[in-house]
């Protein structure tokens, strides 16, 4: 009967036998020489960060241009903050005398729709380490239904092919962080589990600790040996909406204007402006604990988007919405024309549904689906958008789907 030679189990016992010249592995042994071999080169890491050519913000600057539009202020922020993590990671031992650089972790805060997770996700094709972005959305504290905090490592780790050495040195942008913030503004009095928990539980990851961080995710491997990661040169960028912080900034500015000639000294700041006047304070009345927003340093906006950004996403960034859809139905040997009145049109759209540029893709999606259906089984060669094409396929569907809540 055949038997695994290196634990002797019979073939009945295993979940597959792999036969070889004279013998036999079964899946057991395999994934344990798999770990051993993982444990045995954990520290022999192939990330060289001399190796790396490093780039001036003006550089870092000029490829986000490539794909962002507008958004200067973000852009600058994430460019410094890249380019000094890059240095700090350049400078890997201290001499004595040397002042130690500490990492500055960043906050993007923004409405939905303005570039936050497409400025974390351009900036990832240029980096040479290690880059994830993860959702803050699933997270809940240690014991509860969810993922645990450490996921947030697993998933850097795994980006760095599991090479230990790389992952301490990359950088995780975690999206929709305002998610996590707990209900009011007074500490809870009840268990505030995917809140307030999951914000004291990022606190030693962000200001740099030694986790221990489960290789194949939290509960689904209770098993699994842990891989212990040193979060201190990890640079953590975050993002987030934070719908309705626009109230707070307003209650803090009005609430400064006391006195006879406050109504004299008081600029009118329009609601598009107020993000320009975000301060710490405004997240903490959100609902971000002070430990942790003094662990975000660097505090910057994304503007709305108005309409000449908006029609410029249309078509001219690397990846505008437009210029995927010449691209599909060029594929198909169709060439797709357009007129300028009818991408006024969907972005007129665009900002009456107030769903910045994911609304253009929607727009654009509803009026594209019966063209992109119908003409690859057809002998056309040509599509023209217009406007009046455009008001057509946009009156066959239900409109209201598209509008933010």
């Amino acid at each position: 009967m055949d038997r695994c030679s290196f634990c002797g189990r019979e073939k009945k016992d295993t979940n597959l036998l792999i036969a070889g010249i004279s013998g036999h592995i079964c899946d057991h042994c395999i994934e344990q020489a798999h770990n051993i071999v993982q444990e045995e080169t954990q520290g022999e890491s192939g990330f060289d960060i001399n190796e790396i050519k490093l780039l001036k913000p003006r550089e870092i600057n000029n490829f986000l241009n490539q794909y962002v539009v507008g958004q200067e202020t973000a852009k600058k922020y994430l460019s410094v903050a890249v380019y000094n993590h890059y240095k700090r990671l350049i400078q890997q031992t201290l001499k004595e005398g040397d002042v130690e650089i500490e990492k500055s972790n960043i906050i993007l805060v923004g409405e939905t729709g303005t570039g936050k997770t497409l400025l974390a996700r351009t900036i990832a094709r240029m980096l040479h380490v290690p880059f994830t972005i993860v959702d803050a959305t699933v997270l809940t504290e240690a014991g509860y239904v969810g993922e645990d905090i450490e996921s947030l490592l697993t998933r850097l780790l795994q980006a760095a092919d599991y090479d230990v050495k790389a992952a301490e040195k990359g950088i995780v942008f975690i999206d929709e962080i305002d998610k996590i913030a707990r209900k009011g503004d007074n500490p809870s009095i009840t268990r505030d589990v995917s809140g307030e928990g999951v914000q004291q539980g990022l606190l030693k990851l962000l200001e740099g600790a030694v986790v221990n961080v489960p290789p194949q995710g939290g509960r689904k491997h209770p098993e699994q040996k842990m891989i212990p990661v040193n979060t201190k040169n990890i640079l953590f960028i975050c993002g987030g909406a934070f719908d309705g912080i626009g109230k707070k900034i307003a209650h803090r500015l009005n609430t400064k204007m006391m006195g006879f000639k406050a109504s004299k000294d008081r600029k009118i700041i329009g609601d598009k402006d107020l993000l320009e006047h975000i301060a710490p304070q405004d997240l903490r009345a959100f609902g971000l604990i002070p430990e942790i927003i003094g662990r975000l340093p660097v505090l910057t906006y994304l503007k709305p988007l108005e309409k000449s950004a908006l029609r410029s996403i249309l078509t001219e960034p690397k990846n505008a919405i437009i210029k995927q859809y010449v691209k599909l139905f060029e594929m198909d040997g169709i060439e797709l024309k357009y007129d300028e009145n009818a991408l006024q049109y969907i972005v007129s759209k665009a900002i009456e549904f107030g769903l910045g540029a994911r609304g253009l893709r929607s727009i654009c999606e509803a009026i594209m689906i019966d063209p992109m259906f119908e003409l690859p089984s057809r002998s056309t060669k040509s599509l023209h958008l217009s406007k009046d094409f455009a008001m057509r396929k946009l009156e066959k569907i239900n409109l209201k789907i598209l509008k933010a809540s």
